[in-house]
């Protein structure tokens, strides 16, 4: 229901680029969830946003049986009962790697077989069934899909080479385990090639996001990290899977020690790395999400004890109850949020634009389709009596919202979208800016800006234009309260060709008809 009926996030929007423009790999992340809204969109054949977020809502799906799964092979079936639950009531696990169309969808289902693979290779000889070592070979080819997910998921080679390190050290002798990481980086090869391509532009990104300046420590953004992953994760499943890891580490839980053992190598360093860099700079708590997402079935064995010593009910714990009830009203308040603006609501101010209240960031998922409906008759009018040319594009001045732009109104309409901006701001968006033909002397093009989200392309554009026109304004309302106003400038004639953000030159020379 969630992933049909509300409109994409920014982010969601521009990862629908990675399935109209396929390539190796992409600016900012590898190219998994490009490939999976190709597989369920039928090549964006389907369109809607319920066809492009399918692939997320299938690998969710997986993944729950997966956690399931891991659950049994740590202790019964109950077991992974729990640990299923948990999963669900995560709103890492079930809504942004199980809902939205993110890069986590694909990761989270190949880095819980991976798990998988792993528990099974690294169990005692007397309990394994088959395979044994040869486990290992399988877990290498889900980590390289992970990688092709998600670069994250290289703490799944660090989290194993721990384990053997300090746990398992002959088996550093085996092939397989070297096997396995041959077979990961042959899968991973595409993005590598990509980035020689582009002199490794997506791992410079990516580094500076968690470099670190040892010149202030920000207490502030560690709060807000720990805030996070506190939330996001579920404030009573959070809870339980660090009662459970004490109990860990005190030997209160003794059943399956080996597998719990690679559990906690696996994700205990994630979690404190992120913690660490966000002493320093910002970060995001999702980053650390398949880390606690590896620590559910332990937190599961952790209330399967408890079933079997005080004789709780052994399909429901009441704390997996409790957990699953906040996480329904969350949900609930949320989506109700989205759609009526039950708690920001008070709208905005028609005189100036200026909202009244608390930003309302659930904004970012709405709106779009009333924007559309505003302009179409503009643009039309527009092009009929001349005063913009045809083929004008829509300038966008970074990657978002100029994704929701390019959904939601330009690719609907028949418009191209471009970026005028350095590549930091436009991300993939300069590789489709070329794609799309570029910039030419003569063009006319449209600007969008919001009262959320204000920009004047005045201070952007002005020596890129003959003439910027005052702008038209467009509504949105929401259970009939105005709660944002849309700003249309029209560009006319472009003066000058901006420099490439990739290769420095201009994009285009030729004048425009």
């Amino acid at each position: 229901m969630l992933a049909a009926f509300t409109e994409l996030g920014n982010d969601e929007v521009y990862y629908v680029n990675y399935a109209l423009y396929p390539d190796l790999s992409h600016f900012d992340h590898p190219p998994m969830i490009g490939w999976l809204i190709q597989l369920f969109s039928l090549n964006l054949y389907f369109s809607s946003e319920l066809f492009i977020r399918l692939g997320a809502v299938v690998a969710g799906s997986i993944s729950t049986w997966l956690i399931y799964r891991i659950g049994i092979q740590l202790y019964d079936e109950v077991t992974g009962w729990y640990a299923a639950l948990l999963f669900t009531a995560s709103f890492y696990a079930a809504i942004i790697a199980g809902t939205f169309i993110m890069p986590d969808a694909p990761q989270v289902l190949f880095w819980l077989l991976t798990l998988w693979f792993l528990i099974q290779a690294f169990e005692p000889a007397e309990n394994q069934k088959s395979g044994g070592n040869y486990w290992l070979l399988a877990a290498g080819a889900a980590a390289g899909l992970a990688l092709l997910s998600k670069y994250t998921s290289i703490f799944l080679f660090t989290g194993a080479f721990i384990y053997l390190l300090l746990y398992d050290r002959p088996r550093l002798l085996k092939w397989q385990v070297y096997a396995a990481v041959a077979i990961a980086l042959l899968l991973f090869l595409p993005v590598l090639i990509w980035n020689a391509r582009y002199n490794f532009v997506s791992f410079t990104f990516h580094s500076e996001r968690v470099e670190v300046a040892s010149h202030l420590i920000r207490p502030d953004l560690f709060l807000t990290e720990a805030g996070g992953q506190i939330f996001y994760n579920n404030p009573i499943v959070f809870s339980l899977i660090w009662l459970a890891v004490i109990a860990v580490i005190r030997g209160k839980l003794t059943s399956s020690k080996p597998q719990l053992r690679l559990l906690l190598a696996i994700a205990l360093p994630v979690i404190a790395l992120f913690l660490g860099f966000s002493l320093f700079r910002r970060t995001l708590p999702h980053w650390t999400g398949p880390a606690y997402i590896t620590l559910i079935p332990v937190a599961a064995l952790y209330l399967r004890t408890q079933t079997k010593q005080y004789r709780f009910s052994g399909l429901m714990h009441p704390a997996i109850t409790a957990a699953m009830i906040f996480a329904v009203i969350v949900l609930a308040l949320a989506s109700l949020q989205l759609s009526h603006g039950i708690i920001l609501n008070k709208g905005i101010d028609k005189t100036t634009g200026k909202r009244l209240g608390i930003k309302d960031i659930t904004l970012d998922m709405y709106g779009w389709e009333q924007l559309k409906r505003g302009f179409a008759p503009l643009y039309r009018h527009d092009t009929i009596t001349g005063r913009m040319r045809k083929n004008a594009a829509i300038i966008s001045q970074r990657w978002f919202p100029g994704a929701n732009l390019d959904y939601y109104v330009a690719r609907p309409l028949g418009i191209r979208l471009l970026t005028l901006a350095p590549l930091e701001r436009t991300h993939k968006y300069a590789w489709i800016t070329q794609y799309r033909g570029g910039f030419n002397i003569g063009m006319d093009a449209y600007f969008f800006s919001s009262s959320y989200d204000y920009a004047d392309p005045g201070e952007l554009y002005k020596s890129y234009f003959l003439n910027i026109e005052k702008p038209d304004t467009i509504p949105v309302y929401r259970n009939q309260v105005l709660v944002e106003y849309f700003y249309m400038w029209r560009m006319r004639y472009m003066l000058k060709l901006p420099a490439d953000s990739l290769s420095g030159r201009a994009v285009a020379d030729e004048p425009y008809n």
